[in-house]
This record gives structure tokens, C-alpha cells and sequence, in this order.
């Protein structure tokens, strides 16, 4: 069993800053995409940022120059580093994370429980 776990989120004022942190721990040989979703009230999940295995970025228009995706691959943890945030960025964040349990498997998708980031004007 693979379990993803969010930290970091909480309550800040527009023009802060906060960074997630989520870790993949359990039976894991590697893990290839590990993307960053995020949900608001009424809103459908969308993708906020994505890195590879081999340090290939994505990010939404939404956050683009704001939002910073890193990786440590030995510790199996992806980051979101948000600056400069915005109200609209108001939303429960989740990780997500394409994992490969064996050499010979394909990989298995797995997402964390979320974190909430709320951002006051």
C-alpha cells in the first residue's frame, strides 16, 4: 500500500506565501509524474503544477510565476512552494503521484487526502 501525505497548507493574507510538502511513503520502487491539484467550493479539480521523473514542469496559466514545483526524489516528496497568493487561490490542495511498485509493473495512481489553503483579502 502507497499513502500519500499533505502538509503545509493553513491561513494567510493575500501577498503571502506558503509551502506544501507531500510525501509518498510504502512499497514503492519509483515514482514517475508527481502533479499538484487543487479543488474550490463548487469548482471541479484542476491541475495546478506537474513535474516528471526527469524534471519536466507544467504549470496552469492560474499560477504561473507564482508557483514553484521541486521534487526530491530520495525522500519520494514533491513541493509547492505559492507566493504572492490571491484569494481565488482559495482551495483544498492535493497531491498526486503515478507510482511504480516493481521494476515490471506499470504504474499505479495514488492521491493524498488534501490540504486546505484559504487566502484572506
Amino acid at each position: 500500500q502507497v499513502q500519500l501525505v499533505e502538509s503545509g497548507g493553513g491561513l494567510v493574507q493575500a501577498g503571502g506565501s506558503l509551502r506544501l510538502s507531500c510525501a509518498a511513503s510504502g512499497s514503492i520502487f519509483s515514482i514517475n509524474d508527481m502533479v499538484w491539484y487543487r479543488q474550490a467550493p463548487g469548482k471541479q479539480r484542476a491541475l495546478v503544477a506537474a513535474i516528471t521523473s526527469g524534471g519536466t514542469i507544467n504549470y496552469a496559466d492560474s499560477v504561473k510565476g507564482r508557483f514553484t514545483i521541486s521534487r526530491d526524489n530520495a525522500k519520494n516528496t514533491v513541493y509547492l512552494q505559492m507566493n504572492s497568493l490571491k484569494p481565488e487561490d482559495t482551495a483544498v490542495y492535493y497531491c498526486y503521484a503515478e507510482v511504480r511498485r516493481t521494476y515490471y509493473s506499470g504504474t499505479i495512481a495514488y492521491w493524498g487526502q488534501g490540504t486546505q489553503v484559504t487566502v484572506s483579502s
